[in-house]
């Protein structure tokens, strides 16, 4: 049996028989409110584990390098091993959740350039907004780094908004994550998944994401359903 090597808020890492690969586990759980809120809801692991797989098999052939390998069950998928960097890298195109809040916006203002925002993750201090020369003071990460990875979370953004661009959905905003391979090269990680991204409908501005479930305003299962078939019909892998 796989020994557990890490267990997070909705997944799981396993070692496998390769040092530099992991299984990952996609689970049924949900949260919202840094975790105070934790709900099970039917094949949503699932489903986020097919449209991540999908996503990073999609933005590796666009020439975005990531841990993704392959997808070997309904829940799980093989990764690369990474040291992952602690921090959470969001790129906002319009305004919604804290970034609206912060700055007294209105939901889904426009704003004039892709807004990059880095957050440390410490589940002590729940995550806290740092910026470049907070992560280089706390030798988080160097300065070089900080540049190539705002430089591919932004590559990631226009392919991303252009692919959904195509599906007649708006990204929003979204969370991306990166890591060390065993190169030390920084590589795109983690999950994409409407579980870190902010997507709505063209014409009804209907949330498809996690909003769903952390506003209480319907079946996020439904969502996430149109994504991933939105997702099957414009990605030719």
């Amino acid at each position: 049996m796989s020994s557990l090597v890490a267990s997070g808020k909705t997944k799981e890492l396993f070692e496998t028989d390769n040092p530099n690969i992991l299984k990952v586990h996609y689970t049924d759980h949900t949260t919202a409110g840094d975790g105070e809120r934790n709900e099970v809801i039917n094949n949503k692991g699932k489903m986020n584990n097919e449209i991540s797989s999908l996503i990073f098999s999609y933005l590796k052939q666009q020439g975005i390098e990531n841990h993704f390998i392959e997808q070997i069950s309904d829940t799980d998928q093989l990764n690369k091993r990474v040291n992952m960097i602690p921090l959470e890298i969001v790129v906002r195109n319009y305004a919604a959740g804290h970034f609206q809040k912060r700055f007294a916006l209105n939901y889904l203002d426009n704003l004039k350039k892709p807004v990059v925002e880095m957050f440390w993750k410490n589940d002590e201090l729940h995550d806290p907004f740092i910026n470049e020369d907070d992560a280089e003071a706390l030798d988080i990460i160097n300065a070089n780094e900080i540049k190539e990875i705002k430089e591919n979370a932004l590559k990631v953004n226009q392919i991303m908004s252009d692919l959904f661009d195509k599906m007649n959905l708006i990204l929003v905003d979204f969370k991306l994550e990166f890591g060390f391979d065993k190169d030390h090269q920084i590589i795109l990680a983690d999950e994409i998944s409407p579980d870190s991204c902010r997507i709505i409908t063209k014409n009804t501005k209907e949330s498809l994401d996690k909003d769903i479930f952390r506003k209480q305003t319907g079946d996020i299962m439904k969502g996430y359903q149109i994504i991933l078939d939105k997702l099957k019909q414009e990605i030719i892998l």
